[in-house]
């Protein structure tokens, strides 16, 4: 007999289903040579400090740094997960050959190699590799099942990265907790969240310090063209009017006149982080929402596997493309040029082995989608638009550069003009094409040389601070460790040194929210003064600088390379552990305000159940949330309904009472933060003679039902 283990009950009864295991049983399904079983999570864990010696239990400075001799590791504290693997348990032991179905990554790897090590596995293991979960990738995963030990180095970069957490996670956060908590709260210490917090509290303290300064441009209006002053910004009102005066007395005359066609090449497909910042500025997401809803449409078959950080297709792809354009059919207004003008171009941007890491980017997979929420629809929209936006013909503009002169003032002016939409045919509804093609300036035809009489005026700007981040541009830092980064050629170079992997931001992001570390107002992600303080006393560079922190995350993608060894990796950890030690320690006391208790790990990853503080009850403001609807507007109370404050426009709105019950506060928070409230007694339905005992759910429409 096989047994299959699958991390979860729903992909195992689609592997059931595909491979012929066709009978139930108690946590697993049987038939046709397979058993087919599952995990739900992370069955094991790393041991914690107390499992090594009874000592580490207490909280004290004088017991760190804790460094186990040799890591162990346990099954976690939970009955549903002790008896399932059981289950996995027996079957091993029992089995000819066991084929890891585990999710395709380095998480996943980690989970199933675990659950393999504490089953006291013996037997040869085989691995399914699949990029999505249609039945004919799984059929053909299963055509071509691959050994185990190809994953070794996966498996080990995992194994050093939990270790790594651990390691610093476990004594920096008993570390500053014991010297700086002052006995109020835990102070949480992570190897990517502590450097993710001071980017964020670096650049609050860019936009607080910042002070703003008036200044004057020079820029007048010839032939109904608007010119501006090639000139420094100047400083003083004066010297500005004084420039006027100047430019009043002579004509304009044009010095330069240049228009270039040129080419806006296409978007990239999308990687899992370059999804959540679209999502993020198009619908205002947050980075874990919308890992959470690709993830539903990876599992109900409609995307592929989305813990991704390419954005290349494998070259062995392309023959496949044809066929999921034609599945496309709700998009079939885009598809059919591309269709009618075959063969689909493979071009390096789109197909390129050597950019393909462990799985290629997001696309769909040609099933259609049904049954899904507005949210997912959103996003399926955007991968599907890409998809097929990266075949079509570069978009065509024309950029014209016109230069003149008034006396010795230089002036300037720019314009483009789309010329052909080509990949913008995908996106010329969008609000952001929309602006941008109101925005688009035509110019007139110049000639050298002509002059006349223009119409000249003083500007006054004020100079703006730095922006504050928003999860998206948050996402972007953490991909490139802090810096700027536009072009998408470098952003994919610097990959291997960003700070956290795409699966782990969205949660590194939430983790410091729950902690009260930062806080969002509108869009925008502002720490709190718990953070910053946490940041300024944080002496020591390693722990907060988001490059060395990428360059911790390279060497963990080199030993998944099998190019670095997990041994050095965990040594210089450990060196670093020890001398953090021993400087902390030596440190004056500091004072850190804490905001409120909060329920908080010692490490990124593992919740720590018996030292977790009271979690205070949530205040629940529905004012200071947006209109999920229009997700442009604040939330309003009105006299009978909380609606959106531009709701004439927009014209949600959610009742105060509702089939003959009054809704709490907490029901209409649940409706718009989960889309459904918990089962409220005695909702009067039309039609019903007695009362019924129902959730209320928001349908794609914005409307409420009962569910």
């Amino acid at each position: 007999m096989k047994v299959c283990i699958a991390e979860k009950p729903s992909v195992a009864k689609d592997i059931a289903a595909v491979i012929g295991a066709s009978q139930r049983r108690d946590g697993y399904y049987e038939g046709n040579g397979y058993q087919v079983t599952w995990t739900f999570g992370h069955f094991c864990t790393l041991k914690e400090p107390h499992d090594y010696t009874e000592r580490w239990k207490s909280w004290r400075l004088e017991d760190l740094p804790m460094i186990p001799s040799s890591f162990g590791i346990k099954l976690i504290d939970n009955e549903g997960a002790m008896r399932q693997f059981g289950v996995i348990e027996k079957l091993v032991r029992e089995c000819e050959e066991v084929i890891n179905c585990g999710d395709a990554g380095q998480e996943g790897e980690l989970i199933q190699r675990w659950v393999l090590l504490k089953a006291k596995c013996t037997v040869p293991v085989k691995r399914l590799w699949i990029s999505s979960l249609t039945e004919q990738a799984i059929r053909e995963g299963f055509d071509k099942l691959r050994e185990g030990s190809q994953y070794d180095n996966l498996y080990a970069a995992g194994s050093a990265r939990a270790i790594g957490d651990w390691l610093l996670g476990m004594n920096a956060t008993r570390l500053f907790t014991k010297k700086f908590g002052g006995g109020k709260a835990v102070l949480s210490i992570g190897r990517v969240q502590t450097p993710t917090l001071a980017l964020i509290v670096q650049r609050q303290k860019e936009i607080d310090a910042f002070i703003s300064e008036e200044y004057w441009e020079l820029k007048t209006i010839y032939r109904e063209t608007e010119f501006t002053a090639t000139i420094d910004r100047i400083k003083n009102v004066e010297k500005a009017n004084k420039g006027l005066a100047y430019l009043q007395q002579h004509d304009f005359e044009i010095t330069a006149f240049e228009k270039k066609e040129g080419k806006e090449g296409n978007p990239r497909l999308f990687d899992l982080t370059s999804l959540q910042v679209e999502a993020n500025k198009k619908y205002g997401y947050s980075a874990e929402d919308t890992l959470k809803h690709i993830q539903n449409l990876y599992e109900k078959k409609f995307v592929t596997y989305p813990r991704v950080d390419t954005t290349y297709l494998s070259e062995d792809l392309h023959p496949k493309v044809e066929g999921i354009l034609r599945e496309l059919t709700y998009y079939a207004q885009f598809t059919a040029p591309l269709l009618a003008n075959l063969p689909i171009p493979k071009s390096k941007n789109v197909f390129d082995d050597k950019k393909v890491t462990d799985h290629h980017a997001i696309i769909p997979t040609g099933v259609l989608p049904a049954h899904i929420s507005i949210d997912e629809k959103r996003i399926y929209d955007l991968i599907a638009r890409r998809f097929i936006a990266v075949f079509y013909p570069e978009c065509k503009v024309s950029n014209t550069t016109v230069l003149g002169m008034v006396g010795q003032v230089e002036f300037k002016a720019t314009g483009k003009q789309i010329l052909e939409l080509g990949w913008r045919e995908l996106y010329v509804n969008d609000h952001a094409a929309k602006k941008e093609a109101e925005e688009e300036k035509v110019m007139p035809i110049f000639e050298v040389g002509e002059r006349g009489p223009h119409e000249p005026r003083v500007h006054q700007g004020k100079t703006s601070p730095p922006k504050a981040y928003t999860e998206a541009t948050l996402l972007r830092a953490m991909e490139t460790a802090g810096k700027q980064v536009e072009d998408e050629e470098m952003r994919e170079l610097m990959k291997d040194n960003g700070i956290g992997r795409p699966s782990t931001r969205a949660n590194i992001i939430e983790t410091l929210f729950k902690r009260k570390y930062i806080e969002k107002k509108k869009k925008n992600v502002f720490a709190t003064q718990t953070g910053i303080d946490l940041i300024d006393t944080i002496q020591n560079e390693l722990l907060k600088s988001a490059e060395l922190t990428g360059n911790w995350e390279r060497k963990l993608r080199l030993i998944e390379k099998g190019e670095y060894a997990m041994d050095t990796f965990k040594q210089e950890l450990i060196e670093m552990v020890v001398k953090l030690t021993h400087e902390v320690k030596n440190e004056r006391a500091r004072s850190i305000t804490i905001i409120e208790e909060t329920p908080v790990a010692e490490t990124e990853d593992k919740p720590k159940k018996e030292r977790k503080p009271r979690e205070p009850k949530e205040e629940v403001s529905i004012e200071a949330l947006n209109c999920p609807k229009c997700r442009e507007h604040l939330l309003k109370k009105g006299k009978t309904a909380y609606g959106c404050s531009n709701f004439q426009v927009c014209g949600f709105k959610i009742p105060f009472e509702f089939l003959g019950k009054k809704l709490t506060d907490k029901h209409v928070f649940d409706l718009l933060s989960k889309g459904k409230t918990a089962k409220i007694k005695g909702l009067q339905i039309p039609g019903n003679p007695d009362p019924t005992d129902a959730r209320l759910v928001m349908n794609g429409d914005f409307n409420f039902e009962v569910g």
